[in-house]
C-alpha cells in the first residue's frame, strides 16, 4: 500500500479522536478522486473495526444487503438478516458489543450517500444509533465519509434532525498542495523539476488519483497525452463522470461551470443567470452553494465592493482543461500534446493557467511576502473608465495599509520586464489609485517560474516571488 503524503493536519486531528476518552462521530468529505478513503485507510489500518460502504446507483434493498454481507464478514457469530436500516445499526451493536475489550473501535461507513439512496429511513436510523446506543459509550469512532459533498453537509454536518450538532469532528480534505504533489512524485520514483509539477498542476490539479495514473518511464507530454488524448485514456470520460457523480441534474451544474471558463475574473450571478438562462433564484442559489462547497469555484467580492457585486470564479484547474481542450480530446489526435506544448498557443493557455495555480496557493504567496501571519483581503478588480479595460486578477489588500497587486507569468527561462511591460504596469497602478481613490501604499508583485531577469525595469518591482515560493 502507498504510504500516505502530507496530511499532517488530518492526521493530528484523526489520531486525536481516536486517543480521547469518549465515543467520537466524524464526517470527512470533498471532492471525487481527493483520497478520502486512502486517508481513512492509511491512518488506521489494522486498527478498522468495521468497513461497508455505498453501492453507487443501489437502491435501499441492495444497500442494506451489501451490509448484511461486511456484517457476516466480520461476526463470528450468526447474525441475521437485517431488512431495515434500524435492524441494520442494531446487528452492527452487536457486533460491537462482541468486543468488550478493545479499546476503540473504529466504524468506517464510506460513500454513505450512496447507502441513503431513495426514500430509506438511513438518516433516521444512524440517528437513532448514534444518540441512543453510541454517543452514551467511550469505545466507538464513527466515520462517515463521502464524495457527495453537498449531501453530507445538508444531511450530516447540517441535520436540523436528531443529528443536529452531533459530530464531534469534520475534516474537508483539500486537493494536494504543489510541495505534495512533489512528494507524491519522488515516493512514485518519477523524477520530475518543480517547472513540470506545475505543468502537471495546470492539468490535473492537486488530485491523487490523477497523479497515480503517471508513469515514471514517460516524459510529462506523453503522460498528458496518453491519460486524456489517447483513445483509450483513462481520463477521456472523466469531466461528465466528475458532475455526475456529484451532483442530481448534473447537467445545470455543468452549464454553470462553462458559463465561468469563459470569464477569468469570474462573474456576477445575474451574469451567471443570463448566460445559463437559469433563473436567479433558489435553484442558481443551490448550485452555486454546492459548487463552492465542492471546491470547484470560490466566491468574492471585487476591490470596493464588499456590500454587493459578488463574483463566482472557476477554480478547479482539471475542469478548465477539459473546458480547453475537449474538441482536440474528441479528434484523438495521435501525441496531440506533444506536439501542442512547444506551440504559441501552448504559452496562452499556460499563462491563464498558472494564474489559477496561484490563486490556489494564496497561503504560500503570503508566506514569500512575510505577511503570513497578517489579516489580508484578497480580490480582483476590474476598471470602469480606462481604455482599454485595465484589470487586476489578483491583488492584496493588508491591514498595515499596503496593496499588492500581483502578476502571474509562467516563463520556460527568467523574465524580462522590458520597457513597454513597465510602463503598463505603471499604467496599471495609476489606473488602480486613480479609479479606487485608494489612500494605502500600492506595489507590483511579480510572481514568475524562474524569477526575473536584472535590468533597469526589474528593479522598480520590489516584491519578487519564484515557482519556489509555491512550494513552501
Amino acid at each position: 500500500m502507498r504510504k500516505l503524503i502530507g496530511r499532517f493536519n488530518e492526521l493530528k486531528v484523526l489520531n486525536g479522536v481516536y486517543e480521547s476518552n469518549k465515543s467520537e462521530f466524524v464526517a470527512v468529505y470533498g471532492r471525487r478522486r481527493v483520497g478520502k478513503t486512502f486517508l481513512i485507510r492509511s491512518v488506521f489500518d489494522s486498527r478498522l473495526f468495521f468497513v461497508a460502504s455505498g453501492i453507487q446507483g443501489g437502491d435501499e434493498i441492495e444497500q442494506i444487503n451489501n451490509f448484511n454481507r461486511e456484517m457476516r464478514k466480520s461476526s463470528l457469530a450468526h447474525v441475521d438478516m437485517a431488512k431495515t436500516w434500524i435492524e441494520v445499526f442494531e446487528n452492527l451493536l452487536g457486533l460491537i458489543e462482541l468486543e468488550p475489550k478493545l479499546k476503540k473501535k473504529v466504524i468506517f461507513l464510506d460513500e454513505i450517500s450512496w447507502m441513503a439512496a431513495g426514500a430509506s429511513g438511513f438518516i433516521s436510523a444512524l440517528d437513532y444509533f448514534w444518540n441512543r446506543w453510541i454517543s452514551a459509550r467511550d469505545d466507538v469512532l464513527l466515520i462517515v465519509c463521502g464524495s457527495a459533498t453537498t449531501w453530507i453537509i445538508d444531511n450530516i454536518v447540517n441535520n436540523v434532525g436528531g443529528l443536529h450538532n452531533r459530530l464531534t469532528c469534520q475534516i474537508q480534505l483539500a486537493p494536494f498542495t504543489l510541495k505534495e504533489c512533489e512528494h507524491f512524485f519522488i515516493d512514485s520514483g518519477i523524477q520530475m523539476p518543480r517547472y513540470q509539477i506545475i505543468e502537471t498542476y495546470m492539468v490535473f490539479g492537486g488530485i491523487p488519483y490523477y497523479l497515480d495514473l503517471f508513469r515514471a518511464d514517460r516524459s510529462l507530454a506523453q503522460n498528458i497525452d496518453l491519460l486524456y488524448f489517447a483513445p483509450d485514456a483513462p481520463l477521456k470520460n472523466e469531466y461528465q463522470n466528475l458532475y455526475h457523480a456529484l451532483f442530481d441534474n448534473a447537467e445545470h451544474y455543468i452549464k454553470v461551470i462553462e458559463a465561468l471558463s469563459s470569464k477569468k475574473m469570474g462573474l456576477l450571478r445575474s451574469e451567471i443567470s443570463e448566460k445559463t438562462k437559469i433563473s436567479t433564484g433558489g435553484t442558481l442559489s443551490r448550485i452555486l452553494s454546492d459548487l463552492v462547497n465542492c471546491g470547484f469555484i470560490q466566491e468574492y467580492y471585487a476591490f470596493g465592493k464588499q456590500k454587493r457585486g459578488k463574483l463566482y470564479q472557476l477554480m478547479d484547474p482539471f475542469t478548465l482543461f477539459h473546458l480547453t481542450f475537449f474538441e482536440k480530446q474528441r479528434r484523438f489526435m495521435e501525441n496531440y500534446w506533444l506536439h501542442y506544448s512547444v506551440t504559441p498557443a501552448h504559452s496562452a493557455w499556460s499563462g491563464y493557467a498558472f494564474e489559477q495555480v496561484c490563486f490556489l496557493h494564496i497561503s504560500q504567496i503570503k508566506k514569500g511576502l512575510g505577511i503570513s501571519g497578517m489579516l489580508t483581503e484578497t480580490s480582483a478588480w476590474r476598471s470602469k473608465e480606462s481604455n482599454p479595460g485595465v484589470q487586476i486578477d489578483l491583488l492584496m489588500d493588508r491591514s498595515d495599509k499596503m496593496i499588492h497587486l500581483c502578476e502571474m507569468k509562467f516563463s520556460a527561462t527568467e523574465y524580462t520586464v522590458s520597457k513597454a511591460y513597465s510602463a503598463k504596469l505603471r499604467e496599471k497602478k495609476a489606473v488602480f489609485m486613480r479609479e479606487t481613490k485608494t489612500r494605502k501604499m500600492v506595489h507590483i508583485a511579480m510572481i514568475t517560474t524562474y524569477g526575473l531577469v536584472r535590468n533597469a525595469y526589474s528593479s522598480e518591482i520590489l516584491f519578487q516571488l519564484t515557482m519556489d515560493d509555491l512550494f513552501e
